[in-house]
């Protein structure tokens, strides 16, 4: 069996009894301690699993929030493929709003490498300064000011809340911390999920973006019901995954990595 093919069966067990043990490992795939707790150290570091004393939990629910800096660099290849897969729905002079995730700041990139023409509305510092350095004469940038969150280098809080407000938006392209079991898209902060909460009822159609990472890990405050999402753009899910999604009520595009 391939390493991924291993993981993803692990990370379902996980989800179906909510802890695994090194031995249970060992038994059901036949494989070695070490290969066992490999596994469940890659896992962890997707943030599908939290390890212990011989094994590995669910994680719990979490306002834990990584830098910018830090959530960059992860899982690249996904972000980039999503990126691509966002891009090409859109059509030129769409206005569109982005959110503060790392995600986005690849559909940033994207946008500039195909010189689409558009208008984006963002509270994300670095997708702001990306666009204003190399975004080319038909990418307009529309800042949402407000408090700054050092953190994640991002503007919240009523004043960033009001701008979304006062603004349409054809389409929003953002991300969350994750999907919770009953649907619920949740975020770590509370002035993050309210702002992007605004942003899904300003535009026209949102996109929301994730790969299999975010099905196993539950930010603090909810954004809004999966039903008010119109379309998922989705890395390495599961049929059975997308199908749950499915029932939540968005349609489903799964996005290959290669």
């Amino acid at each position: 069996m391939l390493a991924e093919t291993r993981r993803r069966e692990i990370a379902e067990r996980l989800r179906a009894n909510g802890a695994v043990t090194v031995a249970e490992l060992e038994e059901r795939f036949g494989i070695s301690p070490m290969t066992a707790r490999r596994d469940l150290a890659e896992l962890e570091r997707r943030g599908v699993v939290r390890r212990t004393h011989g094994g590995a939990v669910l994680p719990t629910i979490s306002a834990h929030e990584d830098s910018f800096a830090r959530r960059l660099e992860l899982g690249a290849e996904a972000k980039t493929r999503l990126a691509h897969e966002a891009v090409s729905l859109l059509t030129p002079r769409e206005t569109i709003f982005l959110d503060s995730s790392t995600t986005t700041y690849y559909v940033a990139k994207r946008l500039v490498e195909t010189g689409l023409a558009a208008t984006v509305l963002t509270n994300s510092l670095p997708v702001m300064e990306l666009l204003f350095r190399e975004g080319g004469p038909g990418l307009e940038v529309i800042g949402i000011g407000g408090t700054l969150r050092r953190l994640t280098r991002s503007f919240v809080g009523p004043f960033a809340v009001r701008t979304v407000q006062g603004h349409f938006a054809d389409r929003l392209l953002f991300s969350v911390k994750g999907v919770a079991a009953n649907g619920m898209l949740t975020d770590a902060d509370p002035l993050e999920a309210e702002l992007k909460r605004a942003m899904i009822e300003q535009a026209g159609e949102s996109v929301l973006l994730i790969d299999q990472s975010k099905l196993s890990v539950r930010g603090l405050s909810v954004i809004a019901p999966l039903s008010e999402v119109h379309t998922t753009l989705a890395v390495g899910l599961e049929e059975r995954e997308a199908d749950a999604l499915r029932l939540g009520g968005t349609t489903v595009r799964p996005v290959a990595t290669a």
